[in-house]
């Protein structure tokens, strides 16, 4: 529920716009304020959740199959849940939304069974390496544009037949970056005619955003932004993390210590980088070289909180309706997909690139007032969500148990 506060962006607005949100959408206001809010609170901090909350269910998988003493077959259910799990995200991303994070999922997912051994303090350890190498990519990647720009503005004054390779390479290599990320106005309006078009037209859109994820964008931005959680997802919840067995003091701790660290460094990047004029350099230097400690410590808060209500007791009935949609998860993301492509693509209500930043937030009001009614009603009568129910039988290779007076399948 958290992710669609940010996929929202990318359902009803332009591609460009959530990276730079002064291309589209509206950037004043309440607009503005959306945007602040987001990056302070909410961008890559649900998607840091989802995957540490990912690599603890791969745990929970192969520990139960391996207490029943499943031997080999625990393997043998693994992969095939994540080789299923590859194929359900390419057909979400292709004829569904192109924003997918199954394929991600299931890919990195691949790497994970081989480690479910390691103790706690090893596995955390590890992701905490691979976000600081992440981190540090980052970090590279914005001295090294800053001086791309430096040499193709140095190639700029010199007459194009004098330059040299270096410099007509260094010019192409701005030039297609500007390109991607700041793109021209007949670009933007190519994709909004096509969005608000046919199912076909709009596909075609999709299909080539899809694959920019899957092989470009997921290898040289995504991989070991999620393979880095995933393995402290698994190590946090082997160290009881997850499970609210920790006693107040630590969860307050973690709540506290996380927004006080992560929040003002988000607030502080993205005030920063909206004083350049978001500027394509300083997006690098600002936001993404701050990105990975940013969020986690904010992840950190929120699952510090999460606990604290957890053993606490209280908000009873927000807890049975949030872990309503959380048995439900699959299905409630393919469900937002589905529901938000009705709202926003020609084939449905053709609403896309109608409404500013923030009033995008109301359908996200409809969307959640959709997942929390929904899930539970459903789960008085199903054991499983609909697609969890597809994804468990692809996986045991034999159609599940369904309805709760049913006989119950094996977990």
């Amino acid at each position: 529920m958290g992710i669609l506060l940010m996929n929202i962006v990318s359902f009803g607005l332009p591609f460009i716009s959530y990276v730079m949100p002064h291309i589209y959408g509206g950037i004043t206001g309440a607009n503005l304020t959306f945007w602040l809010v987001s990056q302070t609170l909410f961008e890559g901090k649900m998607r840091c959740l989802f995957s540490m909350l990912f690599g603890a269910s791969m745990l929970l998988l192969t520990s139960r199959a391996e207490a029943r003493g499943a031997g080999i077959e625990a393997a043998d259910i693994y992969y095939r849940r994540v080789l299923w799990l590859i194929l359900i995200g390419l057909v979400h991303a292709h004829l569904i939304w192109y924003g997918d994070i199954l394929y991600a999922y299931g890919v990195i997912g691949l790497l994970l069974f081989p480690l479910r051994k390691l103790p706690a303090r090893a596995l955390i350890t590890a992701g905490a390496i691979v976000v600081v190498v992440h981190s540090l990519m980052n970090v590279g990647a914005m001295f090294g544009i800053g001086e791309l720009k430096e040499s193709a503005e140095t190639a700029f004054t010199v007459p194009a037949a004098a330059r040299t390779f270096e410099q007509k390479k260094a010019l192409s290599e701005w030039e297609n970056l500007q390109a991607a990320l700041n793109p021209p106005a007949d670009q933007v309006e190519r994709e909004i005619k096509a969005r608000r078009g046919t199912w076909l037209e709009s596909a075609k859109v999709r299909a080539a955003a899809a694959a920019r994820f899957e092989f470009k964008m997921f290898f040289q931005f995504m991989f070991l932004d999620v393979f880095g959680m995933l393995l402290l997802g698994m190590g946090l919840f082997k160290a009881g993390v997850f499970d609210a067995s920790r006693g107040y003091g630590f969860y307050a701790t973690l709540a506290i210590a996380g927004f006080a660290l992560g929040a003002p460094l988000n607030y502080w990047a993205a005030v920063r980088w909206m004083k350049t004029g978001f500027a394509l350099p300083d997006w690098f230097g600002y936001i993404n070289a701050t990105a990975d400690p940013g969020r986690f410590a904010v992840a950190m808060g929120y699952t510090g909180l999460i606990m604290l209500i957890c053993k606490s007791g209280v908000l009873r009935w927000a807890r049975f309706l949030l872990a309503s949609v959380g048995r439900t998860a699959l299905s409630n993301y393919l469900l937002t997909s589905i529901l938000c492509s009705f709202f926003f693509e020609g084939y449905g209500l053709g609403w896309f690139a109608r409404l500013e930043r923030a009033q995008l937030l109301w359908v996200v009001l409809g969307v959640w007032i959709v997942n929390l009614t929904v899930s539970p009603v459903w789960l008085r009568y199903f054991r499983y969500g609909p697609a969890e129910w597809l994804w468990r039988s692809l996986t045991h290779g034999r159609k599940q148990s369904m309805r709760l007076r049913s006989t119950p399948a094996d977990a």
